[in-house]
């Protein structure tokens, strides 16, 4: 199962010159999304979303709708963030209660999990379309997403899902940039991927397990790290990751036994801290060849 991520040009293109200067992001995305004429938003609670829903408000107003993803694999402070988000910018937002963990293929953790939980929350998204009067769902992907093992990328393909940031030409970088200029509380938030990301490829997805990871990670964000990972094995073994630049901090203030303590009182067996430091998609390189095949984008 391989798919192509068609991006639609627009008379505003990327190459398009106003004048003797190119036009700037926040001018090539609103073209973009005006060129859709109303659009569902996939808000997760994260900048890229923010700046897609932002975006999408400013140029479509009430022809712009904003839908969250609910399940255990959510954490709720993305939750409350895509709320807070929301009823910022001004957009509509409605939360739905997504049942990725129903789905066996999901559950078994394979490597194709962000396919199957992606899936289904662009199912949910289109069944409501029509009731909304909205004709086009968007995700929040932006350029650098490309570079990755992102098997949410295909399934947003097979369901005709467009991504105005990849469209408009914006990398991370840039996002953050116009995240700020916009006064989005979120523009500096570190990545918050879904809480079943934390498993190995062969641990099974429970609303149980990733129901320790949200504790864990919890009680490191009140120690003050808010940029980190719990990340689980075989075996209920919890692989704490943190920026390399904090590590020294975190033995120095002691840190180690408290989150060990922690990690065991919540039903981990092992506990340890990853010295190569906070790494995102770390679990990719563990996907089996053949997933990544069947699963990845041509």
């Amino acid at each position: 199962m391989t798919c192509r991520i068609l991006l639609r040009p627009i008379q505003c293109h990327l190459a398009l010159l106003e004048g003797d200067s190119v036009i700037g992001p926040s001018e090539r995305l609103l073209a973009v999304l005006t060129d859709m004429g109303s659009v569902a938003v996939a808000l997760s609670g994260g900048v890229d979303s923010a700046v897609v829903a932002k975006a999408a408000y400013l140029a479509l107003g009430d022809r712009a709708v904003a839908f969250t993803a609910d399940s255990p694999s959510v954490a709720r402070r993305d939750v409350d963030s895509a709320r807070t988000v929301a009823l910022a910018i001004g957009i509509r937002h409605e939360v739905l209660n997504t049942q990725e963990f129903q789905q066996p293929a999901y559950r078994a953790n394979d490597g194709s999990r962000c396919y199957h939980c992606k899936s289904e929350l662009y199912l949910q998204v289109a069944m409501r379309l029509e009731a909304f009067g909205l004709n086009t769902v968007c995700s929040g992907a932006n350029r650098d997403d490309l570079g990755d093992y992102r098997p949410g990328l295909t399934a947003a393909a097979e369901r005709g899902v467009r991504h105005p940031l990849i469209e408009a030409g914006l990398g991370k970088s840039e996002v953050r940039m116009l995240a700020k200029q916009w006064n989005l509380s979120v523009w500096d938030r570190p990545a918050s991927p879904c809480l079943s990301s934390r498993l190995a490829p062969g641990v099974d997805a429970t609303p149980e397990r990733v129901q320790r990871v949200e504790a864990a990670e919890s009680f490191l964000h009140t120690l003050g790290y808010s940029d980190c990972r719990v990340r689980v094995h075989s075996g209920e073994l919890a692989r704490v990751e943190l920026p390399a630049s904090e590590m020294n901090a975190f033995f120095l203030a002691g840190h180690a036994t408290s989150v060990c303590e922690k990690l065991l009182a919540l039903g981990f067996r092992f506990a340890t801290i990853d010295m190569a430091g906070l790494k995102s998609g770390g679990f990719n390189e563990m996907v089996p060849l053949e997933i990544r095949a069947r699963f990845s984008r041509t």
